[in-house]
């Protein structure tokens, strides 16, 4: 069978294949049960009611960039997962990308912003690493959730408590039941 009638025949499917994918035979609708979970999460109202979260265009991505920071976490520590973190990083990505597209970004600066949000990403992993560590959360919510605003006590409180009990939830749920899109 040709390549063009193997990337039409998954399109057709509803798989998602990227020219990388496509030449290395890789499939990348693997992690789109993972990260339709993590956005259905990351848009929970408790985030944006109890927590206090901006629900803004902005606050929804910082909220969702959050929970996607714990699983990306959780991934780090299975030695098997590189090509699903890889996956679900990607799946980001492109999600971003139509979104600013939704918005009226033209294609000239889009990369521009894929480029800020993928660096705000990074930074987030390792600043929410570093509050679990610690074993607090509220230093690095108040600088990348609420962006330096200063939020209710109790506001913070809920959130930096339901990261950590998903980060710890997330600890011992196996693989294939994250691949399969089951947060908790």
């Amino acid at each position: 069978m040709s390549f063009k009638r193997r990337v039409a025949g998954a399109q057709r499917q509803g798989r998602d294949v990227s020219w990388w994918g496509r030449l290395f035979g890789e499939r990348r609708d693997a992690a789109l049960p993972l990260y339709n979970a993590v956005v259905t999460q990351g848009r929970a109202e408790h985030w944006y009611v109890a927590g206090g979260v901006p629900d803004t265009v902005d606050g929804r991505f910082d909220m969702i960039a959050a929970v996607l920071t714990m699983v990306l976490l959780r991934l780090e520590a299975e030695p098997d997962a590189a090509a699903l973190q890889a996956h679900l990083t990607e799946r980001f990505v492109d999600d971003m990308d139509g979104q600013l597209r939704q918005m009226g970004i033209g294609d000239i600066v889009v990369g521009k912003h894929i480029g800020k949000m993928m660096s705000m990403l990074g930074g987030r992993l390792g600043a929410y690493r570093d509050g679990l560590a610690a074993g607090d959360l509220t230093p690095a919510l108040v600088r990348n959730l609420y962006r330096g605003a200063t939020p209710a006590p109790a506001a913070v409180a809920h959130v930096a408590d339901a990261l950590t009990a998903m980060h710890v939830a997330l600890a011992t749920a196996p693989l294939d039941r994250l691949t399969a899109g089951e947060l908790a």
